[in-house]
This record gives structure tokens, sequence and C-alpha cells, in this order.
């Protein structure tokens, strides 16, 4: 029997009832109480052969990572991280996985809504914000191996850190939102949610309207900070067919496949 300081938050038997059915997207589940990095757990799993739906949650992660390599942890109990591992078929075009942290962004934003009630908004491209603070952030990963290409898509969701707790001031958490969080249904929400959204990425669906609906960095101005010392500022118009940010510019408009976005007032 698992000691009940080890038993994880999110029950994966209760999980897997929820989300692994004739089909679903999703074939497996598993849940820890603590573990390095999710991401890192399941790019092993797929060059290891796991199948396609598999998912990991875990209470706490001791290496969480976010883009550019940037370190990520909370204290125990206080965060869900989630990884799911996808293998999209062979005929999807390579452009078209550039949209997959986008599409993971509209189901963690649509989930939250769901199983809390928080109104969430997107910044373009991988970041869940409540009140302009972040509160989850998304990490897509492509993984390559002798069982084919597999994407893994990590999100790290602030569950109950409270305000001191927070690893900057621009953080937030659902508690800290006024929610009533229950891991499981967290879960549960997001994971239901991913699955509707990759089924219409899978059929080739356009979701630049509705991704735009959700995303606050469209219809305002924004700095998009390329390096330390190269940014452009102009006004967020929308999402172009590969998912990157349209940003109308002196001279026209610029679509952008990566950078830091600032919202500016």
């Amino acid at each position: 029997m698992i000691p009940e300081t080890d038993r994880p938050l999110v029950d994966a038997a209760v999980l897997s009832a929820t989300l692994v059915r004739p089909g679903s997207v999703w074939t497996q589940v598993a849940t820890l109480a603590s573990t390095g990095s999710t991401n890192a757990d399941l790019a092993v799993a797929a060059r290891d052969g796991a199948p396609s739906g598999t998912v990991l949650v875990a209470d706490h992660q001791s290496t969480g990572r976010g883009r550019f390599a940037r370190v990520w942890e909370a204290p125990p109990g206080t965060s869900l991280a989630i990884s799911v591992l996808l293998r999209p078929p062979p005929a999807i075009d390579a452009r078209r996985w550039l949209w997959l942290p986008l599409v993971t962004g509209l189901a963690v934003a649509d989930g939250l809504r769901a199983a809390t009630g928080v109104d969430v908004e997107l910044k373009w491209p991988n970041d869940v914000l409540v009140g302009g603070r972040k509160l989850c952030g998304i990490l897509a990963e492509r993984v390559d191996s002798g069982h084919g290409p597999a994407a893994i898509l990590g999100m790290g969701i602030n569950t109950t850190l409270a305000e001191d707790q927070l690893p900057v001031p621009t953080a937030t958490s659902l508690a800290l939102a006024g929610a009533s969080v229950d891991a499981g249904a967290v879960a549960a929400g997001v994971l239901g949610a991913l699955g509707d959204w990759y089924t219409r990425w899978l059929a080739a669906d356009d979701l630049r309207a509705e991704y735009a609906a959700r995303c606050a960095s469209v219809g305002r101005r924004v700095r998009v900070q390329l390096s330390a010392d190269e940014f452009v500022e102009g006004w967020g118009s929308g999402v172009d067919a590969d998912g990157c940010l349209l940003v109308s510019v002196a001279g026209g408009e610029r679509a952008f496949a990566a950078g830091d976005v600032v919202h500016l007032r």
C-alpha cells in the first residue's frame, strides 16, 4: 500500500475511468506524488515506444522546465504538472505541429473554466493568465526515435500557491483567483478539453478565430522580445495559418513564430 504522504492528489484509476474509453484520444494514465519532470519522463517513454494518448500527472516536479530551459518549481502539492504523449499521423505536415502549443493553451483555458469557473485568457504562444498574471505555462517538445515522432505537451498549473509562495510577482494560482481547487477535477477538465481540441486539430479545422477570441495578445499593443537587445512593438492582430502571432507595425504586418510577448498598456 502507498503511504498516505506519498499518495498522489489525483487518483489514477478515477482519472483513467473518466478519460480512457472507446474513441478517446487517451489510452493510459499514471499519476505520481513527485517526479523530476513529467515531460522528461514521457520523453523516455516515447523513445521506449509508449503509445499515443499516454498521460502523466504529478503533484510536484523537482526539475520542471519552461521555455528556453527556464527552471520551474513550486512547493509540493501547490501545483499540478500534466504531460501527455501524442503521436500525430505521419501524413500531418510538420508545420502544423506549430499549432500544438496553441491547441494546448485552448484546452487549459477551457478546462480550467469548466472545472473551477475561473475566467482565464491566453498570452501568445503558451501562457495562461488570470487578471494578467501567469497561472499556467506550457512546454511542447518533439521526440524522434525509432518508434516515430512524438509530441510531448506539458502543462504546469498553479493550483494552491499562496501569495508568499509565488516564484515571481507576476504569477498567480487558482486559489488566489478565488477558486475552490479539486486537483482531480482540474486534471479531468483540462485533459477532456485537450482531447476535444486535439481531435479538431487532427481534422485540420481552422482554429484561428477561436484562438484569437481567447488570446489577450490579440487586439492590443504588444512587445515581442526577440533577444536581449532586439524587440518589436505593434498591435497584435491575430494568428496565421501556422499559429504565428501577427503584429501590425509601421509599414505592414509581421508574423512571429517565436519570442516573448509583453502586453503593453
